[in-house]
């Protein structure tokens, strides 16, 4: 089968070109001007990560503009685990229309004959565990490590004829594209529910509506929930019959429980710790859906969990919903700004029981139902494609080095994508 596959050298098919060094008084971290990628926005095992961008708004050399499908690879690390060095990326396009900058920690790839490999190839090959051994093997530097272009275009590998590049590189692009399809529809989704408690829970725009003498959009069972007119409180203007009162009316917040990692088996029930999932166990503490967010070390994160789990103790969880639902608590908590509690000084700390005593605008249960049954389908269908993803991934990194080695037919794996998507 791999005949026709011939040993090369990446430096006979590629060329990477260095980034430049941004004036650090023109960075900014408003989304302003330009974005400045840096090794932060690849993923664990190649990708691009869409977040903690960087932004640049100082003069910029024409030739340090990135355009839509340029591959990029990272040449410096600062994580302990070298987590991401030699790791590439596709430059996406910017959902705000704003444009990307090649900075200098990262290496632009660039095809000497297009005749000779596709791009979307050399880019799994740069995934493959070969590859990573040795950037890494042949990396400088302690805390952060460093690549060059010359010890990227040393690695050498067998390489088939172009056509089965191609379809090596489409069977693997639909996984991708599957995933990165139901990342967005999981954005959208989240998009809707938020936009749904802030409507409702937040700028009382049903109330407003009625009070002003308009339809609020809503079916009649929904409208029909929610009072016509506002009255005052220590907040301001609420709707009339929602009272202020404190936090621990609508919900009772507990500690998590202590887990160390030796003594966990991995099992069905997830462990969540204030930075979210923290592997697995086979025995659970707290019956799903719950709530959780960070008692110490990280503050500010929210996450919901659909199924029975094992809070830990950096971790706050809800232990009981007085007057609330898991999906209104949810997002009840991603509106409130954590820091504000934050009690520690080297290490961030919440306490609860200073939380607790916020003040909260607390709706009748009726909304609060209303709420849950229309957002509850939105979370499961949010779970069920990450569940997905997550099973694409798993198929994706089966066949990967499979199809790289010529091991794997490409016929064969495409039975099994077919059967996967």
């Amino acid at each position: 089968m791999t005949g026709e596959w011939r040993e090369r050298s990446l430096g006979e098919l590629i060329d990477i070109k260095h980034g430049f060094a941004f004036k650090g008084e023109f960075f900014c971290d408003e989304p302003r001007g330009y974005i400045l990628l840096t090794p932060g926005n690849f993923a664990i095992g190649g990708g691009f990560k869409g977040d903690k961008f960087k932004y640049y708004e100082g003069p910029v050399p024409v030739e340090f503009v990135l355009h839509e499908g340029d591959l990029i690879v990272t040449m410096t690390d600062l994580s302990k685990q070298t987590d991401t060095l030699g790791y590439p990326a596709f430059v996406p396009t910017a959902s705000d229309g704003r444009r990307y900058l090649h900075n200098q920690r990262l290496g632009k790839v660039v095809l000497k004959d297009e005749e000779k490999s596709d791009l979307r190839y050399l880019h799994y090959l740069m995934c493959c565990q070969d590859f990573r051994d040795e950037v890494l093997a042949s990396a400088t530097g302690t805390t952060v490590k460093h690549t060059s272009p010359e010890r990227i275009k040393r690695f050498r590998f067998r390489l088939p004829p172009l056509p089965e590049q191609h379809a090596i590189a489409h069977i693997l692009g639909t996984l991708d594209d599957k995933i990165e399809l139901n990342r967005r529809m999981n954005e959208t989704l989240d998009a809707m529910a938020r936009a749904l408690f802030q409507s409702w829970f937040v700028d009382f725009d049903p109330v407003r509506g009625k009070a002003e003498g308009c339809d609020p959009s809503l079916p009649k069972p929904i409208a029909d929930l929610f009072p016509d007119r506002f009255e005052d409180s220590e907040l301001g203007e609420i709707p009339a019959g929602w009272r202020v009162g404190r936090l621990d009316e609508v919900l009772v917040l507990q500690r998590g429980f202590d887990l160390p990692t030796l003594e966990r088996t991995p099992g069905p029930y997830p462990v969540i710790a204030a930075s979210g999932l923290n592997g697995t166990h086979n025995q659970f503490m707290v019956r799903g859906p719950g709530v959780t967010t960070g008692r110490s070390g990280v503050l500010g994160n929210v996450f919901y969990i659909h199924e029975d789990f094992w809070p830990l103790n950096t971790s706050l969880w809800v232990k009981q919903f007085k007057h609330s639902t898991p999906t209104f608590a949810f997002h009840l908590f991603r509106g409130l700004d954590f820091s504000l509690f934050n009690a520690g000084s080297a290490v961030p700390t919440l306490n609860r029981n200073h939380v607790h005593y916020l003040p909260v605008v607390i709706p009748s249960m009726s909304t609060i139902r209303a709420f849950e049954d229309l957002s509850v389908p939105l979370l499961k269908r949010q779970k069920a494609n990450v569940d997905e993803s997550r099973t694409l991934v798993a198929l994706r990194d089966m066949l990967l080095p499979e199809l790289i080695s010529g091991e794997l037919r490409v016929k064969d794996a495409e039975r099994f994508v077919e059967q996967a998507t």
